[in-house]
């Protein structure tokens, strides 16, 4: 004696509601599983050690307190070396017809 496809899905349906658990008859993929891991954020922003403070930090910090850049030192040294061999970025536009040949 078989019992009929409805009333099966009938209990499931019941037993859905009380276990408190999603009804899907028909075995779709929803998502659940991901859903209910624990979020990975917080253990993974505390593997990496906290940032410290910069130079660009102290200077934001104390305005009258003079302090050195190395990486910005590098690449003003290299702009000149580049200019004064005529490989410099050529000068920006300022008005209109600026260079234009006449």
């Amino acid at each position: 004696m078989a019992v009929p496809r409805g009333r099966i899905l009938d209990l499931a349906k019941v037993q859905c509601r009380i276990f408190n658990t999603t009804f899907n008859p028909d075995g779709l993929r929803t998502g659940n599983k991901i859903l209910r891991q624990r979020l990975k954020g917080a253990s993974i922003a505390d593997y990496y050690p906290r940032r410290g403070p910069t130079t660009r930090d102290l200077a934001r910090l104390y305005p009258g307190l003079e302090t050195y850049n190395d990486y910005e030192e590098e690449r003003f040294e290299h702009i000149q070396i580049t200019k004064s061999r005529g490989k410099g970025s050529p000068p920006k536009k300022r008005e209109p017809n600026q260079f234009k040949k006449k």
